[in-house]
């Protein structure tokens, strides 16, 4: 008997390549199962041009669309890089029914032509402008290059290295536009997908740039009481990379973080322990807080509130209160 499992994904090279693999993987898991790709134009891909806030953060840009039509019944899953997804908030009658093996979770960095690293370093950043749209990578980055211009930088991954090559400008809400840009901070992971890791100049290694919660992970959603296709999706599941998304998204809640808090958290598992460590960052890179712990692999939500309520017992609290649009 075949089974059909609607999926639905963004447009993006990067996440259309991320589901091929998830409809390959269970294809290939399950018997006589039909996967049908369906896209989505998201509001964050239609508008490459605000800051992702007045769409209500990655989650209602990148997912709030594709979630519906899993509540609705016009899908049966969703695929999300596990970093885009909310994780101070729940959404009732979903869950994560599997994630994928965790791929390279780090940042890395691209540079146009004629720049290079040694001259970022030796300059502090002066008189370069690196482009992100991530707080967090903005914070680090002006931390590791005190004297850089950080400019708003949107764009799927491929759009972004294009714009760079191309020395293209980024449009602004306002009508104005900032850059070209020098370099780009990007995640390792993304630029794999897109077939563009020989851009790589840098990759930043944990203790530079701690990585976003999830980051590297893919994670496909479904309905909580759709028990077929949870059974279908526990075909593919990785349970380390599962166990390192519920200790990062923990630390998430924990800090009732906002789209604009410079939140990370990134765990590893050996044998039958977890270490996880989270940061939070003011958004000059001047201030950071952060905290480790080690436990058993088999309780992550646990070890990522405890690592979350260090934070908050050494101040993130009044961090991301700062940081928090008026």
């Amino acid at each position: 008997m075949t089974t059909r499992l609607k999926i639905g994904t963004r447009k993006s090279a990067m996440a259309l390549a991320q589901t091929e693999e998830i409809a390959r993987r269970l294809t290939a898991a399950v018997p006589g199962l039909e996967v049908e790709i369906v896209k989505f134009d998201t509001t964050g891909d239609l508008d490459q041009t605000s800051k992702l806030l007045p769409h209500g953060g990655k989650g209602g840009a990148f997912v709030a669309q594709i979630r519906a039509a899993v509540l609705s019944g016009e899908l049966q899953a969703a695929m999300h890089s596990l970093k885009d997804m909310p994780g101070n908030e729940d959404t009732p009658g979903l869950v994560i029914g599997a994630t994928l093996s965790r791929d390279p979770p780090g940042d890395a960095l691209v540079l146009r032509d004629g720049v290079t690293l040694e001259a970022l370093r030796q300059s502090r950043g002066k008189g370069f402008k690196i482009g992100t749209n991530a707080v967090r990578r903005a914070a680090y980055a002006r931390r590791l290059f005190p004297d850089v211009e950080v400019i708003h930088f949107r764009g799927a991954a491929d759009t972004r290295v294009r714009k760079l090559d191309n020395g293209e400008k980024q449009r602004l809400p306002d009508g104005g536009a900032v850059g070209p840009a020098d370099a780009l901070i990007m995640a390792r992971s993304g630029l794999d997908r897109v077939g563009l890791a020989s851009r790589i100049a840098y990759e930043f290694t944990a203790a530079e740039m701690l990585p976003a919660a999830g980051q590297g992970i893919v994670a496909v959603e479904c309905a909580a009481q759709d028990w077929q296709t949870r059974q279908i999706l526990s075909s593919i599941d990785d349970p380390s990379a599962h166990a390192s998304a519920d200790a990062e998204r923990e630390v998430l809640w924990v800090l009732n973080g906002h789209c604009n808090s410079p939140v990370a958290g990134f765990s590893t598992i050996s044998g039958d322990q977890m270490s996880l460590t989270a940061s939070v960052l003011d958004l000059s890179g001047n201030t950071i807080i952060e905290a480790s712990r080690t436990g058993p692999a088999n309780r992550p939500r646990e070890l990522g509130r405890a690592v979350g309520l260090d934070l908050l017992t050494k101040g993130a609290a009044e961090i991301i209160e700062r940081s928090r649009p008026r």
